[in-house]
């Protein structure tokens, strides 16, 4: 893992990566990893299958198979709370959080910054079955109290905070699917309400929101409109958002922030990399995708580049092979450089 970390943090150097982090390297998935640096879980749930792959049996056939036949953990059959959930102790993430540092430190070419990822408490709230809590709610909040510790850790390291919260999106067609609108949307901002007490006294700036639909190569038919799922993830204390838009299904939805929605001071991290396909994007594609970016927000210094989300979602289950990642993050910098000589007449 040691080895696995030091390679990830290279390679995204040697991509022209300018915000790296560590990649994740030795978390067995992007969330149920908690299990063992919390107190509560155990057992195996089953998780409900977001309702875009039920509905294309033959699509739902394939998919199984290829999780069954490569994946080492199992999302869809994830570990459930049958105790109080609390944090055992910042051992491992401060653990993470130095080893990332030292990589840094062992660069002769240094980035712009780093982040770390967590969590939301909705993901986990959402896919580890709460068999302890007397509701949903009460599952988010002890969570969220226990999400602190890990949050407050990265951020002391002198890190940015990446909340991964794909439960804000992909919950609506997952736990969500047979509900109201408005059923989902409360369960949304109770998620948001848990990330801003958890992040209390956190510098805004140091803190940004990854909102998706599901980091799966499926038909995504199901999605909720970024629009309307948007008042409830607004309210998010954070410097950030990092939203899905270089997906077939996402891609169009930039012109919404044509309509002035962004909080003030806030950054949209764009996704301009799909990271769910193996096409490498042409940097005519992704330049495009960053100026449409710029001009629904209105200001470029708001504006970053980034992937619709990481490639890969648990230990073995990978969807881009590693030398076609690179290349991938290879063809966001020269985008990025695209981008930025036209907007501002040279490579930012």
């Amino acid at each position: 893992m040691e080895q696995a970390a030091a390679h990830v943090v290279a390679k995204q150097i040697e991509s022209g990566v300018d915000i790296v982090n560590d990649g994740e390297v030795g978390r067995e998935s992007f969330f149920t990893y908690v299990r063992h640096r919390m107190t509560g879980f155990g057992g195996m749930g089953a998780r409900k299958p977001m309702r875009d792959i039920v509905m294309y049996p033959s699509y739902l056939e394939y998919a199984l198979r290829v999780r069954a036949a490569n994946e080492s953990v199992s999302l869809l059959a994830p570990p459930q709370a049958v105790g109080e959930v609390t944090y055992k102790d910042a051992r491992a993430i401060k653990h993470e959080c130095a080893r990332l540092r030292a990589n840094l430190d062992a660069l002769k070419q240094k980035p712009e910054g780093a982040f770390m990822t967590a969590p939301s408490p909705g993901i986990i709230a959402a896919a580890m079955e709460n068999k302890h809590y007397d509701g949903l709610g009460s599952y988010i909040e002890a969570v969220g109290r226990a999400l602190a510790v890990e949050y407050r850790a990265v951020v002391d390291a002198g890190f940015t905070l990446q909340i991964d919260a794909p439960d804000l999106a992909m919950e609506r067609h997952t736990l969500f699917a047979d509900k109201p609108l408005g059923e989902f949307l409360t369960f949304a901002r109770t998620v948001v309400g848990a990330v801003n007490r958890a992040t209390e006294g956190l510098p805004r700036e140091r803190l940004r929101l990854h909102v998706c639909w599901g980091n799966y190569n499926g038909p995504h038919e199901c999605d909720e409109a970024l629009e309307n799922i948007w008042p409830a993830i607004e309210a998010a204390n954070v410097g950030g958002f990092v939203i899905s838009l270089a997906n077939p299904r996402h891609e169009h939805e930039v012109a919404f922030f044509k309509a002035d929605v962004l909080p003030k001071g806030v950054k949209l991290i764009a996704g301009v990399i799909d990271s769910t396909t193996n096409y490498v994007e042409h940097r005519e594609v992704v330049a495009a995708r960053l100026q449409r970016a710029v001009d629904a927000v209105g200001d470029p210094s708001r504006v970053m580049a980034g992937t619709d989300c990481g490639f890969e979602t648990s230990a073995g289950y990978v969807m881009i092979p590693e030398e076609v990642v690179w290349a991938k993050l290879r063809a966001l910098r020269d985008g990025a450089r695209l981008a930025s000589e036209r907007l501002f007449g040279r490579a930012a």
